[in-house]
């Protein structure tokens, strides 16, 4: 019997011990995934910096060629040939696209990835960004939540008959809110109001919800899912402080 006592005794120790063990294995997994989440996105940062950069310098050099044939055409007194010209280089100028600088690392590949491809895609946009750290959500789980935000409204405008794409990140009564809009065709929440996915299913808006929901939950803030002036709308919002 007291061998028995003892042997229990053990095996209650080692599982406190492998209780233990496994959970500083998952919190420096975590923190590994932090960091490489943050290098990653650094280093995306900065190559796509680099390749704006070269862009502004080709649009330059390209600016002062358009300015001289257009001169060319005014000391001609061809002006229709000028305005016709310079229509056709306003046009491409409004195809590049502007980097979003916010401060925050994260949010700066984030949301000008994302953007530009749906500006290639032909979604116009609006987005009001402010400089949040969201501080209390790890950058694995703050990508995950706004990535599946955009991806799946810029998944959906991809096939709605209108194109349109509003982003907000800003401070709320004392929440960093993230807030993700797309114009829709017709009611989401009225065919499926949970959001359910099915691999026959077109529409995008259920992927990754409940990962946005789980996640979000975690930080003790709130998920609003819902439908204004034909749009579609999430939003995030994570206590400050």
């Amino acid at each position: 019997m007291n061998r028995y006592k003892e042997l229990a005794e053990k095996y209650k120790q080692l599982g406190r011990l492998y209780t233990e063990e496994l959970a500083n294995h998952l919190d420096l997994q975590y923190r590994y995934d932090e960091l490489m989440a943050e290098y990653d996105n650094s280093r995306s940062q900065r190559q796509e910096i680099e390749r704006l950069h070269e862009n502004t310098r080709r649009l330059k050099h390209d600016m002062k060629n358009h300015i001289m044939v257009i001169a060319s055409h005014l000391n001609s007194g061809e002006i229709d040939e000028a305005k016709e010209y310079l229509s056709v280089v306003l046009d491409n100028l409004n195809r590049v696209y502007s980097y979003i600088q916010t401060g925050n690392s994260v949010l700066n590949y984030l949301i000008n990835s994302k953007l530009e491809y749906a500006q290639q895609n032909g979604i116009p946009f609006k987005a009001e960004i402010e400089n949040l750290p969201f501080a209390k959500m790890g950058s694995v789980d703050f990508s995950a939540v706004l990535g599946n935000m955009l991806d799946n409204a810029i998944e959906a405008s991809l096939k709605a008959s209108e194109k349109y794409l509003y982003v907000s990140v800003c401070r709320k009564r004392g929440y960093d809110t993230m807030t993700v809009k797309n114009k829709i065709d017709c009611s989401v929440l009225s065919d499926n109001p949970d959001l359910a996915t099915t691999k026959e299913e077109k529409d995008k808006h259920g992927v990754g919800t409940g990962q946005i929901k789980t996640i979000t939950e975690k930080y003790g803030g709130m998920v609003d899912i819902y439908e204004d002036a034909g749009m579609f709308c999430v939003s995030v919002m994570i206590p400050a402080d």
